[in-house]
C-alpha cells in the first residue's frame, strides 16, 4: 500500500545548519457479504501501474535526493524504518517452515522461550526490517513481520502475496530480536491523551466523543510558515556492524524526547541541547505513543545490552517515564512461574500501562500496582492492546488458521470486558487503528496482496460491540499500513477523527513529466462510504496524514527533488488546506529531510515545530557520511 522511500543520498549534507548539535549540558459476526466502500474517485481511470512507483525514464532535471535509511535487509511491514526501493525477495536460506506463524503458543500464561538457535523476529519501529540469519536466543517464537520490498530495482512490479510475505519474513527475521533489537552480522488528563507521536500513525487517538468530535484545531498558521533547521542530533555510534532499535519519540511543552541506544534523552525544543538523560540497562524495545496529561509515558526495554554471544535478553522490563522531570519512576516485570515474560507491545490508557504478548497481557497502574497478569488456565490470550481514550484488547483464541480474534473494550482499572466484537474465524492478525471511535484494520484472507496488513477496516461501536460498518481498502489503491502481528497499535499513514477515516491513496502519475502525486480521501465510519472530500498533494508531492488536531487533519507533504517539505492543516469540514510549515529547499536540508519518510520514521508536529527521527541506528557505511538520529525544524 505504500511506496518504498528512494535510495540513500549520494552525498552527505553540506552546510544548511547541519553541523554538530548545540548540546547544552454482543458480538455479532461481520456480514457474510459486507458492502465494500467504493475506491477513490480521482476523476480518471487508474493508469497502468497505478499505485506503484513510476521509475523516471531519463529525466531532464535532477532526480530527488534520496534518503539514507537504516538497515538494508528486508523490512517488515507496518512500521517505517528507512527502506529502499523495492526488489524481489530473496529466497530464504533456512527451511521454509522455520519460525513460521503456524507455530502455536504454549498454554496461556506460559513463557514461549525459543530454544537456543531458534529465530527471533522484528521489533517495532515503522516498517521495521527483519534481518539476517542470526538466532534470537531466549525470545518467544512468534510470527514475524512480512517482507518489505528492498532496494536494487526501480519502482513498479507486482506486490507480494501477504501470506508469502509472512512466510518469507518469518525466515528472514531470524536475526532481529523483537523489541530489543540488536542485529549482529559478520558483516504518550489522565485519560491517556495521545502524544503527538500519533503523527506516526494518526491512530488510537483521543477524540471528543464516540463519534470523533468536531472541534476546531489548536494549530494556527504563522504569519510566515517558512521554517529553518533548529538542530540535529547525530546518529549514535554503533559497533560490531550491528543495528539497534531506537524507537520512541515524544513532544512536550518543554522538550523533544527521543530514545537513543539504551537511553532516553530530552532535548531543548528550539536549540537541541540536552535537558536530561535516562540511562537504561538495555535497548528500548517498544515505546507507548500515548502520554498522560502530566506527561508520563511507558516503554519496554531489555535488561542488558545484547552481545554477539547473547544477542537478546528479551523485552521483559516495563518502565514508567516522567517526560517533564526526565526520570524513570519505576521498572516492573511479570513472571509465569519462575520465568520472566517477554512482551511484544506496550500502551497507556488513563492511568493504566498495558503490555501484551503470546504469553498473555498484563497491566500496571501508574503507581506501579499490578492490575492483572496472564492466567495459566485461560485458553485465550491478550496479544496486545490499543490505548488512548479507551483501552482495547486484541484477544486471540483458537489455533493458527482457525483463529478467532475478540476485539474487547475493557475497563483499564479492572480489566473487565465492557464490550466485545468477534471477528470472522481465520483472520489471524488485527490492528487497533483508533480506540475512540473504535476502528480495527485487518488483512482478510490475505487479500491485501502488498504486505500492508490492511484489506479492510472495521468500524465498531465500543459501547455495544456491534459492527457499524466495514470499509474495503484495496492495497493497490490506498497507502496506509498496519503491522498487527506483534504490535497491535503499529499503524501509520492514516488518521481517525470527525467519525471519519482519512487515508492516502497510492502514488500515481502527476501532470508534470515524470512526476508522482497522491491524495487523502475520507470515509464515513457510520456508512463506510467515501464522503467525497479529497486533499490533493500537488504535483510532485505526496501527502500523508500525521494526526488529528481537534476537527482538523494535520498532514505532511513529502517534496519533489527541488522543493522543501510542508506540514499542512486540512479543515475537517470543507477540506480547506492551510500551510503551517514550509521547509527550506536547499540541497543540504532536503537531503536530510528526505532521508526520513513518514513510512519509515517518526514524525511529530506541534506549534510550528516538526521533528523527524530514525527508529534504527546502524553502523555508518563510511566515516565521511553525516547521519542523524533526529532533526528539528521550526518557524519563526
Amino acid at each position: 500500500m505504500t511506496q518504498p522511500p528512494p535510495p540513500p543520498p549520494q552525498q552527505p549534507p553540506q552546510g544548511g545548519g547541519f553541523g554538530p548539535p548545540q548540546d547544552q549540558p454482543p458480538q455479532d459476526q461481520p456480514p457474510q457479504t459486507p458492502p465494500p466502500a467504493a475506491g477513490p474517485n480521482l476523476g480518471k481511470a487508474p493508469e497502468p501501474g497505478y499505485g506503484y512507483p513510476q521509475a523516471p525514464q531519463a529525466p531532464q532535471t535532477p532526480p530527488p535526493a534520496a534518503p539514507q535509511n537504516p538497515p538494508q535487509p528486508p523490512a517488515g511491514y507496518g512500521y517505517p524504518q528507512g527502506a529502499p526501493a523495492p526488489q524481489p525477495p530473496q529466497a530464504p536460506q533456512t527451511p521454509p517452515g522455520y519460525g513460521y506463524p503456524g507455530q502455536q503458543p504454549g498454554p496461556y500464561g506460559q513463557p514461549q522461550q525459543a530454544p537456543y538457535g531458534q529465530p527471533g523476529y522484528g521489533q517495532p519501529g515503522f516498517g521495521q526490517p527483519g534481518y539476517g540469519q542470526q538466532p534470537g536466543y531466549g525470545y518467544p517464537q512468534q510470527p514475524t513481520m512480512p517482507y518489505q520490498p528492498q532496494a536494487g530495482q526501480p519502482g513498479g512490479g507486482k506486490k507480494l502475496n501477504a501470506r508469502m510475505l509472512i512466510i518469507v519474513a518469518a525466515v528472514v527475521a531470524i536475526a532481529l530480536i523483537i523489541g530489543g533489537g540488536v542485529w549482529y552480522a559478520s558483516s504518550g488528563k489522565d485519560e491517556g491523551k495521545q502524544n503527538d507521536t500519533a503523527g506516526q500513525s494518526g491512530g488510537t487517538g483521543g477524540t471528543d466523543d464516540d463519534n470523533g468530535g468536531t472541534t476546531s484545531g489548536k494549530e494556527k498558521a504563522p504569519s510566515d510558515p517558512s521554517a529553518k533547521v533548529l538542530f540535529q542530533v547525530p546518529a549514535p555510534e554503533v559497533k560490531n556492524d550491528s543495528t539497534v532499535v531506537v524507537s520512541g519519540s515524544w513532544l512536550t511543552d518543554k522538550a523533544y524526547v527521543k530514545s537513543g541506544i539504551a537511553r532516553i534523552v530530552g532535548y531543548d525544543r528550539d536549540k537541541g541541547g540536552e535537558l536530561w538523560k535516562i540511562p537504561l540497562a538495555g535497548p528500548v524495545c517498544q515505546a507507548s505513543r500515548h502520554v498522560t496529561d502530566d506527561n508520563l509515558t511507558a516503554v519496554l526495554y531489555q535488561p542488558a545490552m545484547p552481545t554477539k554471544a547473547d544477542p537478546s535478553h528479551g523485552c521483559s522490563q516495563i518502565a514508567l517515564i516522567d517526560l517533564d522531570a526526565g526520570k524513570r519512576l519505576w521498572t516492573k516485570t511479570v513472571k509465569t512461574g519462575d520465568q520472566l515474560i517477554n512482551f511484544d507491545n506496550i500502551t497507556l490508557s488513563g492511568k493504566t500501562v498495558a503490555v501484551g504478548s503470546t504469553s498473555g497481557g498484563a497491566a500496571f497502574d501508574v503507581s506501579g500496582k499490578l492490575l492483572w497478569s496472564p492466567k495459566p488456565a485461560d485458553s485465550c490470550y491478550d496479544a496486545g492492546y490499543g490505548g488512548g481514550d479507551k483501552l482495547v484488547a486484541v484477544r486471540k483464541c483458537g489455533s493458527y488458521d482457525q483463529r478467532q480474534l475478540h476485539i474487547q473494550t475493557i475497563d483499564p482499572k479492572s480489566g473487565k470486558v465492557i464490550s466485545e466484537y468477534k471477528m470472522t474465524e481465520g483472520i489471524e492478525y488485527a490492528s487497533i487503528v483508533s480506540t475512540n471511535p473504535l476502528v480495527v484494520a485487518a488483512d482478510v484472507g490475505d487479500s491485501a496482496g502488498d504486505g500492508s496488513g490492511i484489506s479492510d477496516f472495521f468500524s465498531i461501536d465500543s459501547r455495544t460491540g456491534k459492527l457499524r460498518t466495514r470499509i474495503s481498502a484495496p492495497g493497490e489503491q490506498f497507502a496506509a499500513r498496519c503491522e498487527g502481528i506483534t504490535r497491535v497499535e503499529a499503524c501509520n499513514l492514516l488518521a481517525v477523527g470527525n467519525d471519519r477515516l482519512y487515508l492516502p491513496t497510492e502514488e500515481h502519475d502527476g501532470t508534470g513529466k515524470y512526476s508522482q502525486t497522491n491524495e487523502i480521501v475520507a470515509f464515513d465510519l457510520a456508512t463506510g462510504k467515501q464522503t467525497g472530500q479529497r486533499a490533493d498533494a500537488g504535483d510532485g508531492y505526496t501527502i500523508s496524514p500525521l494526526r488529528m488536531d481537534g476537527g482538523n487533519l494535520i498532514a505532511y507533504k513529502r517534496p519533489p527533488y527541488d522543493k522543501g517539505g510542508q506540514v499542512v492543516s486540512i479543515s475537517g469540514t470543507g477540506f480547506k488546506e492551510t500551510t503551517l510549515l514550509q521547509n527550506p529547499a536547499t540541497d543540504a536540508v532536503r537531503d536530510v529531510e528526505t532521508s526520513m519518510s513518514p513510512e519509515y520514521s517518526e514524525f511529530l508536529y506541534a506549534e510550528g515545530h516538526l521533528f523527524m527521527s530514525k527508529v534504527y541506528a546502524s553502523k555508518r557505511s563510511t566515516v565521511r557520511e553525516k547521519e542523524y538520529l533526529a532533526v528539528g525544524f521550526g518557524t519563526s
